[in-house]
């Protein structure tokens, strides 16, 4: 788990000094950066009339190694132009400098505007790179760590080199959790990884792997498990604690989704729809990834409780399947709809213990984090769909959130909770409480990834801690399906670690 070091340069005449073997310019024009790279570059269009625009590599005596890669921007003066113009420019140059032979390169983010929509481009493009030089666990694994050539980045500009380092340790181990294929990341060795990753630090990691346990405290987990106990993709839930030196302020209490391998369960995933499902732990994952963070950064004053839960829905004679009414641990009893609406049961036990414990901890916020939706894929696009209760929503919290993520490069999108949500989970007899989900599809489903949050909520017994009541609690159902992974490609894309650089730099700065 190597993440690149970064070295931060204040100016750009201290490059002198420096190991470098390249400088990397990021921005919209290049023009009066030095009197020595103006001219080389004057010399690169003149050969090149493109050059400006697609970017590459030039000879210019007096950067380091006399390497010299551009990486355009384009405009960013557009209403829709934001800081991840930096991080995707950064993200292509990473390809162009390893394919340079460069070791060492140094990050140049140049012209960029005064504005606070602006204000963490250098952090942006040190992650944009940094996301470019990442190689999956399996092909490290195979080939060693050599395979990533770049281990250290320098950047020029103002910035926290200790703080990007610490929020791009968690953003690798959220990518190696969602990206690693399902055999290698089986529950159980989910749980393993996440046990190296916190080793040594103040992280309090502890697995739950024992049937009757899991029967007992997650039976709606252990319900959509139920194929696989007696395989080597047994079940676990994963609990991540931090707790800060000093006062605490705030406690955040994270659920993770961790589908390691989403066949569907009884009601199978055809026609080839099952490929890519080894990323259906990308929530767990991000959760992870935040929590590796918060061990690096080691924040004062917040507390940091996390479960991941680690299952596969294997199919076999003991599978689960829809018609089933399953008692959760809230005492909510729910109805199946859909075996393939798997994460939000795997997720709801989770969420009921820590609804048990938020009214003893110091301004809880709750969050569930999962892959959960189609519906958030096609209703958001690229976006994480942020959808919050009443009292998250009235809390400040979420607008804050919602603001950390356009300015750290990781944009969500707000998606509101109403009362036909809560009508659709509604039980339909005497003998079930809930019902966990429709029978089709969520992406021709209406309002079809904003009921799975008033689901999580009833089941969890979140509903007798409403606004009105005399303790309510703030949560926020955050499905990343249609931002997990790079392009929507749930097969090869790269996992992006959202929501990571959001949390970060709302809880972390």
């Amino acid at each position: 788990m190597a993440t690149p070091q970064v070295q931060v340069v204040a100016t750009i005449d201290e490059l002198a000094t420096q190991d470098f073997d390249a400088l990397i310019l990021v921005g919209p024009q290049f023009a009066e950066v030095a009197d020595g790279i103006d001219s080389a570059i004057a010399e690169g269009v003149r050969v090149h009339a493109g050059l400006l625009a697609s970017g590459g590599v030039l000879a210019c005596a007096g950067v380091p190694a006399e390497r010299l890669i551009l990486a355009p921007t384009g405009p960013l003066d557009r209403d829709y132009d934001d800081v991840r113009r930096f991080y995707d420019a950064a993200r292509k140059a990473a390809d162009i400098a390893v394919s340079a032979g460069a070791k060492r390169p140094v990050l140049m983010p140049v012209h960029v505007p005064n504005t606070e929509l602006y204000s963490q481009a250098v952090a942006a493009t040190y992650f944009g790179f940094a996301q470019g030089l990442y190689e999956p666990l399996e092909a490290r694994e195979h080939f060693g760590e050599a395979l990533e050539v770049i281990q250290q980045v320098g950047l020029v500009g103002q910035a926290d080199e200790a703080w990007l380092y610490a929020v791009e340790s968690g953003r690798r181990v959220a990518r190696d959790l969602c990206g690693t294929e399902p055999q290698r990341m089986s529950p159980l060795r989910f749980a393993e990884y996440c046990q190296q990753a916190f080793a040594g630090t103040s992280v309090k990691v502890s697995v739950v792997d024992d049937q009757p346990e899991l029967e007992v405290e997650y039976p709606l987990l252990a319900a959509v498990a139920r194929a696989s106990f007696a395989t080597s993709q047994r079940p676990c839930v994963i609990r991540l604690e931090y707790v800060p030196e000093g006062p605490i302020e705030q406690t955040l209490m994270l659920v993770g989704k961790g589908i390691t391998y989403d066949t569907g369960g009884a009601d199978l995933k055809v026609g080839g729809h099952m490929a890519g499902m080894s990323r259906d732990k990308g929530g767990a994952a991000g959760v992870a990834g935040f929590v590796k963070a918060v061990a690096e950064i080691q924040p004062k004053g917040i507390k940091v409780v996390a479960e991941l839960a680690a299952v596969r829905n294997n199919i076999g004679e003991t599978a689960f399947v829809a018609d089933e009414i399953i008692t959760g641990r809230s005492g909510k009893r729910v109805r199946i709809g859909n075996t393939d609406a798997e994460g939000r049961l795997i997720m709801a036990d989770c969420l009921a213990r820590m609804v048990e414990q938020a009214p003893s901890e110091k301004h809880p916020m709750l969050y569930t984090v999962a892959t959960l939706t189609g519906h958030a894929a096609l209703a958001k696009g690229p976006y994480t769909a942020f959808v919050p209760n009443k009292t998250a929503a009235r809390s400040g919290q979420v607008d804050a959130l919602l603001e950390a993520g356009e300015l750290w490069g990781d944009p969500a999108e707000l998606s509101v909770s109403r009362r036909e949500d809560f009508d659709f989970v509604r039980g339909r007899t005497k003998a079930d409480d809930l019902l966990s989900s429709n029978n089709g599809p969520s992406a021709t489903t209406k309002r079809g990834h904003q009921f799975p949050m008033a689901f999580l909520a009833e089941v969890s017994g979140l509903g007798e801690h409403q606004l009105s009541s005399a303790t309510p609690i703030p949560y926020v159902h955050v499905d990343i399906a249609g931002s997990g992974v790079e392009n929507g490609d749930w097969q090869h894309g790269k996992p992006t670690a959202t929501p990571i650089l959001a949390l970060a730099g709302h809880y972390l700065r």
